[in-house]
């Protein structure tokens, strides 16, 4: 077991086909996202291979590019760690993230369509039952590609490509503040989507700004700082 310990079942071992390399680097990079491996953990080699069920060369290396991309902390005689994000670090990619999907929630005001706006609705449905169920983790995923969604119907690659390069990591600062957001979250998207449903482009950038911003706010807050 890993050294806090993972659901079985948690870690499905990697089908072959394809570079090894690189299904191990988006094994763990998933496992860091959702915090099944926790910020500060411990990385062991020889137990990451036995969990994907894989040698250990393709751990090394996975985890040799998620230090570079700042996932993994590699210390001398120490080993590996999930990087344990500094406030400002978070603050800096959280401000980010409200200047991108501001600018796509008007984005998506001004393009979208009938079928985008049911599949917001669709989307939001279900985070609203995840919620009700509480079922973070699939509220994490829910909120994420509800987000996505919005970005998709903002119709702008260039501001898309930005979005993606944060993505993950907004996931990462969300799951701990998922449950605290809960159903307030879901009532800022409900407003979100009649904004966007009106074709209201200042509304719509005003509501995503603001609920990003709440976002940011319950993360700084979220013990009790």
């Amino acid at each position: 077991m890993l050294p806090t310990g993972l659901p079985q079942g948690a870690v499905p071992r990697l089908e072959r086909p394809g570079p090894l390399r690189e299904r191990v680097y988006e094994a763990l990079l998933e496992l860091i996202t959702t915090r099944a491996l926790q910020p500060g953990q411990h990385l062991v080699e020889s137990e990451l291979a036995g969990h994907l069920g894989v040698s250990r060369q393709p751990v090394r290396e996975a985890l040799q590019r998620l230090n570079t991309e700042g996932w993994v902390d590699l210390r001398p005689a120490q080993g590996a760690f999930v990087h344990e994000p500094t406030e400002e670090e978070a603050d800096q990619l959280l401000t980010v993230r409200t200047l991108l999907e501001a600018e796509a929630a008007r984005l998506a005001a001004l393009h979208a369509g009938a079928p985008g706006v049911a599949a917001l609705d669709e989307l939001c449905a279900e985070g609203e039952k995840a919620v009700a169920a509480d079922d973070v983790d699939r509220a994490v995923a829910l909120n994420a590609a509800f987000h996505a969604k919005v970005m998709e119907l903002a119709g702008n690659a260039v501001l898309a490509e930005l979005a993606a390069q944060v993505d993950r990591r907004v996931r990462w600062y969300y799951t701990p503040v998922a449950r605290q957001r809960g159903r307030q979250s879901w009532i800022e998207h409900r407003e979100l989507i009649t904004a966007i449903a009106k074709r209201d482009q200042e509304r719509a950038a005003f509501l995503m700004r603001n609920h990003t911003e709440h976002t940011r706010r319950s993360y700084q807050q979220r013990n009790g700082s």
